[in-house]
């Protein structure tokens, strides 16, 4: 939904802009202190100083057209960010899998092959009822701040489910991957060969029938899920068939997701849980970014990922959630951002960034993740001085009020 007029948000005490120029702070945040932000119809169309608007060339230029006044929103010198981007979400499932969360709290490892009993699940689902919760986890979404996700199939496993998988998710989001090769299922799974034979699947029916739906294709390229190689087929006939490329990599041990995901030019690799020297540097001298998902990290009980390395090595870095209900079923960047500070050795100006306009690049989007001119209206007012207080007060609702595309989803004003 796009809101109809203008819109001035004024008196912000710190506006985080991912967008550094002359005069501003905060390094690649590019803050705006006492700051103003203009809004027409689903566009950003003016950022700066709150004092000096209406004097403002530029302002002037942004408003003229404007059908009266604009409606004015006093940030009462609170925090105003770009709206979350998460790049990397597993929503459309039946189920959960809170008695494997338990036991794995007790001690049992994480392994994949929890997935097949989602896919059972999912499949015994209907559409409404699958429909319904997508719904509720947007709106979830939407109250912790993200403004953009993207969903990934893979839960359905076959030609049918995994259609309706895809087509479901697009009816939210724009952001679809399709996720056939996620984990061999049952059917495959014992038989002599089942794995190739499940990936002939993939490949030819269930890919012709999700690629309308779907503006990527992934592949889980690890220990229980597919090799290399089988990975390597699916991707390359995603790309063959139009698609994006994604990579679900080094998860559970060092391996070759980082290196095909670099040799394929995938938008992102996400996990990075285990990385090699040869990963690392393949990873700053490509465009691939490193999404990592620190969620999963909490749930599994997994070592974190170390981010000051990727970052001081010159790798670009994306946060995520990964909300799925095996490995990390939390649908908050706010808690995600909190973890990345504590125990990934981000600071939270990094962290921060890597949630909003690192998962912009990791969705190679140029419009949101960001707050300039000619943006999408994606805004997340907090009810805090500061970006730093996600970090520093983290399980704390921050998130006052949200608008995307200009519309208000959460908070005052939301319908």
């Amino acid at each position: 939904m796009t809101r109809a007029g203008a819109l001035l948000i004024t008196n912000i005490g710190e506006l985080v802009t991912n967008d550094p120029a002359p005069l501003r702070d905060g390094g690649r945040l590019g803050i705006i202190r006492d700051a103003a932000v203009l809004i027409e119809g689903d566009r950003i169309t003016w950022v700066g100083p709150a004092e000096t608007p209406g004097h403002d060339p530029g302002f002037a230029a942004a408003a003229q057209g404007t059908p009266g006044a604009p409606e004015v929103v006093d940030a009462g010198g609170r925090a105003v960010i770009p709206g979350f981007v998460d790049s990397h979400t597993h929503l459309v499932f039946g189920g959960d899998r809170a008695e494997e969360f338990a036991a794995r709290m007790a001690g049992r490892r994480y392994e994949a092959g929890g997935i097949r009993s989602t896919v059972a699940a999912t499949r015994a689902a209907s559409d409404d009822e699958l429909r319904a919760r997508l719904a509720s986890f947007v709106a979830e979404l939407h109250a912790q701040g993200t403004t953009t996700f993207e969903i990934k199939s893979g839960y359905g496993l076959s030609v049918t489910d995994e259609e309706r998988l895809v087509r479901l998710a697009r009816e939210v989001t724009e952001e679809v991957t399709f996720l056939g090769a996620h984990v061999v299922p049952a059917e495959y799974a014992d038989r002599e060969g089942g794995a190739d034979a499940y990936v002939d699947l993939v490949v030819g029916e269930m890919l012709a029938a999700c690629a309308p739906h779907s503006r990527w294709v992934d592949a889980f390229c690890e220990r229980g899920a597919f090799t290399p190689e089988q990975s390597r087929r699916v991707l390359e006939a995603g790309s063959a068939a139009g698609l994006g490329v994604r990579v679900h990599g080094n998860q559970l041990g060092e391996g070759d997701g980082v290196r095909l995901a670099v040799e394929l030019a995938a938008a992102s690799v996400d996990h990075c849980t285990y990385l090699s020297d040869a990963d690392v540097a393949a990873l700053a001298t490509s465009d691939t970014i490193a999404t990592l998902l620190p969620g999963v990290e909490f749930s599994t009980r997994q070592p974190y990922p170390d981010a000051r390395r990727l970052i001081d090595e010159g790798v670009t870095v994306a946060l995520a959630s990964d909300c799925n209900p095996g490995s990390s079923f939390t649908s908050s960047m706010p808690f995600c951002i909190a973890v990345a500070v504590r125990d990934m050795g981000m600071t939270p100006a990094e962290a921060v960034w890597a949630s909003t306009a690192g998962g912009a690049a990791a969705l190679r989007r140029t419009d949101v993740g960001a707050l300039r001119a000619g943006a999408r209206a994606d805004l997340v007012l907090l009810d805090a001085p500061s970006h730093v207080h996600l970090a520093y007060r983290p399980g704390v609702p921050l998130v006052s009020r949200v608008w995307k595309g200009g519309a208000v989803v959460t908070g005052p004003g939301a319908r």
